[in-house]
């Protein structure tokens, strides 16, 4: 995948800027140029290019993508200055005036750091150098993404330039060291991409996904670019066959309509890969086409809401068409146009068998959806069409949305758990679940009916004591599902239950509800707040195995608490979530071997994957007739002394194989080092007890190495070493394993 060479110099993007700059912006722009070129003098980046050849490509971004306004260009080309040189605010609001530095302010803002959370506080307590900088690097991202994210309540073209700011160090991300790599290219996987794709910014999402998967995984990336380079000209050879033919069956309708092929993007096909569990040939013969509509003159007359109208209709005649001349696929048809993402794309999807026997999809729209789709909430500075629709309204409403789901942010203190949440509740896929009166409620996938009642209303959710989902009582921790009618049942007074944002108990989902209820806790006495939190954090660190007594004072050192009663309170009130503190035990531990058993032995085979299905003790070489990498189906041939062999499923050396006792089915899983940790569960013996730990256990892919049963009585005592990762990971499944009925206590034992 080539990805285009940015524009640097002024020259550059003095012939990109759009025709319908006046005289007076192309001055703006050039003043702003003038202005960073000399501030920045001097100046280079990790790539040993002057500093301003950076200011010069963001801008271009923005201006070649988005066509923004020159005011957001000269913003572009300054946004380093007042936080890198001798540049104030003030000089930026007396030379170009207050709409552009109140963008540069706010990009500035993203960049500095006032606040220190608890979680930034913690990792000056650790006594390994390295771990106290990879930790505190991590805290320092988070705040920068907090403030990213909350700067949404202020001007959108602050986020646009932040977005245009990562996707130009991305492309250049080559100059930096591999670490630095994969820390911001995960950074980008995970925050900047998702967002690029709330605000509908396709053009920039696309893009970063790509350069971030390029080095997350190197070697997947480089296989798949590879087969797409290998096969381009017959693949655009066929795709305009398809547009002549397509064309032709159009114009015997009378429809005007702009056919291209659509591009695959490198991260899209192998998420398909990885969904449908396909090879990359399955997924690279689906063929796509995208058909922009529009009707012709004599029917486009009258308002432009009207025309707009039968733009529409022309979207589902063309889908009759195809359907009538190509066999329809069925459940790959889905309409975006009734139903919009909650990003605003509006389109048809449709995928038909063509006539060579293969898959081909096709995308209809009209124009103004087009723009919609490929810049988002850029769209309004791009299409020139005089539609009655108020473009500038609609980003509006998109922006107060998001607004309305970063609410809970503003009871968050801590940058980490904010991230976390922006993760589970923005970028999270939605569902869709509505009221007993009608009512259409967007809740992230998972979300339970307290999370509903939260969002319905706060006292309605404090109040809340049971549900009916679709009419039937459901206990409070039942995952919600498309299309459910979900009614709260409350009690007059009243607040939550404690039990709600528990570890293990699986009753809150999204950080809105969470951040409510411990906001309620916090308002309680504080001696029932430090109570509650001595008893949560003896019961957690009983079933690890730890000294409280012992960790106690250097936890509240840690996390900057005056006192222990003030670091206890705070735990009651959820303010520090019992799953922040073994985080943090889990990071400075692991430097400590605190686990103190060696890894188990695990096959690496090649790119941090391993080779599940093996029997114990043998490892894997891969096949060099048909090379199979991560994410192809394979399937292990036991050799005569040499061992197992791993082909691909379809390598011809395996269809010729006659002895199928031969053959071991084999799987790709991301490696992991594990350790062997003896725990005890007492509880009162019941049906289907083991069946229900056992789920649990392998709920959070945990591997149960050995077991060991007694009873006493009504008592049962069950003896089990788990194969566990992390400090973390053995508090989460310990958590669950207690909340399991008829379990009296479960906790690790020490020193065996």
């Amino acid at each position: 995948m080539r990805f285009k060479e940015p524009y640097t110099t002024l020259e550059d993007l003095t012939k990109i800027l759009p025709d319908d700059y006046t005289q007076a912006d192309r001055d703006l722009v050039q003043r702003a140029y003038q202005v960073a070129a000399q501030a920045h003098e001097g100046l280079e980046r990790a790539s040993g290019e002057p500093y301003i050849t950076h200011c010069v490509a963001v801008a271009s971004i923005l201006v070649e993508e988005f066509r923004v306004p020159a005011e957001v260009v000269a913003a572009a080309l300054l946004h380093d200055t007042v936080e890198d040189t001798d540049i104030t605010l003030e000089d930026i609001r007396r030379d170009f005036g207050e709409h552009v530095a109140q963008m540069v302010d706010g990009v500035t803002k993203m960049k500095q750091l006032p606040r220190v959370s608890h979680t930034l506080a913690a990792t000056e307590a650790l006594a390994d150098e390295e771990a106290r900088a990879i930790l505190r690097r991590r805290a320092l991202d988070n705040e920068t993404l907090r403030k990213i994210m909350m700067t949404l309540n202020e001007d959108p073209s602050v986020v646009l330039i932040k977005l245009a700011d990562r996707l130009h160090n991305m492309r250049t991300l080559q100059h930096v060291p591999a670490d630095k790599q994969r820390r911001i290219a995960k950074q980008t996987m995970e925050i900047f991409a998702p967002l690029a794709n709330r605000l509908g910014l396709w053009q920039i999402k696309w893009q970063l996904e790509d350069l971030s998967f390029r080095y997350l995984q190197p070697e997947q990336y480089k296989a798949i670019a590879s087969r797409l380079e290998a096969n381009r000209e017959r693949r655009e050879r066929e795709i305009q066959e398809i547009i002549v033919q397509v064309k032709q069956l159009l114009d015997k309708h009378r429809i005007v309509a702009d056919i291209t092929g659509r591009p695959k993007h490198i991260y899209s096909i192998y998420r398909k890969m990885k969904r449908k569990g396909a090879t990359f040939d399955m997924v690279h013969d689906v063929r796509a086409v995208r058909i922009i509509v529009q009707a012709p003159e004599s029917e486009n007359a009258g308002t432009p809401s009207s025309r707009e109208e039968n733009d529409r209709k022309i979207c589902y005649m063309v889908l009759g068409i195809l359907h009538s001349r190509w066999r329809p696929i069925p459940g790959e048809f889905d309409d975006y146009i009734a139903n919009p993402k909650d990003n605003e794309y509006r389109s048809l999807h449709t995928a038909v068998i063509y006539d060579d026997n293969k898959p081909l999809e096709f995308q209809i729209r009209t124009p103004e959806m087009h723009e919609q789709a490929e810049y988002g909430i850029a769209a309004h500075w791009r299409y020139k069409e005089n539609l009655d629709r108020d473009y500038d309204k609609l980003l509006s409403e998109r922006l107060a949305r998001l607004r309305k789901m970063l609410e809970w942010g503003n009871d968050v203190d801590d940058a980490e758990e904010f991230v976390i949440g922006v993760k589970q509740d923005i970028f999270a896929s939605r569902i869709y679940v509505m009221s007993p009166k009608g009512d259409v409620y967007d809740l992230p996938v998972g979300a339970t009916p307290i999370d509903f009642a939260y969002h319905i209303h706060t006292d309605i959710g404090h109040r809340c004591r049971g549900a009916r989902i679709n009419g039937k009582v459901k206990p409070l921790n039942t995952p919600l599902k498309n299309g459910d009618i979900v009614e709260i049942l409350t009690v007059r007074e009243g607040g939550p239950s404690r039990d709600w944002i528990t570890p293990g108990f699986d009753m809150v989902k999204t950080p809105r509800a969470r951040a409510k209820i411990r906001q309620w806790f916090k308002r309680q006495r504080r001696e029932a707040n430090i109570t509650q939190g001595r008893r949560l954090l003896e019961a957690e660190f009983h079933r690890l195995g730890l000294d409280m007594k012992e960790i106690l004072p250097e936890l509240t050192a840690a996390f900057r608490f005056p006192k222990e009663e003030s670091f206890l309170a705070a735990i009651g009130t959820g303010e520090i979530g019992i799953t922040k503190v073994i985080n943090y035990l889990s990071e400075k531990f692991s430097q400590e071997d605190s686990l103190e058993l060696p890894s188990k032995p695990v096959s690496i085979i090649k790119d941090n994957f391993q080779l599940t299905g093996l029997p114990q003790g043998v490892s894997g070489d891969m096949a060099r007739c048909c090379n199979p990498v991560p994410g192809d189906p394979i399937v292990g041939l036991i050799t005569r002394g040499r061992g197992v062999r791993v082909h691909r499923q379809d390598c011809n050396n395996i269809l010729r194989v006659t002895e199928r006792e031969r053959l071991l089915k084999l799987d790709w899983t991301p490696a992991r080092k594990t350790y062997p940790v003896p725990i005890v569960v007492s509880a009162y013996d019941r049906l289907k007890l083991m069946q229900d730990i056992i789920t649990v256990i392998a709920g959070e892919d945990i591997n149960i190495a050995n077991v060991n049963v007694s009873n006493n009585k009504y008592l049962t005592n069950i003896q089990l070493t788990l194969e566990v990762s992390n400090l973390e990971q053995l508090g989460r499944v310990l958590g669950r394993i207690a909340a399991i009925p008829n379990v009296r206590d479960v906790h690790r034992v020490k020193n065996q």
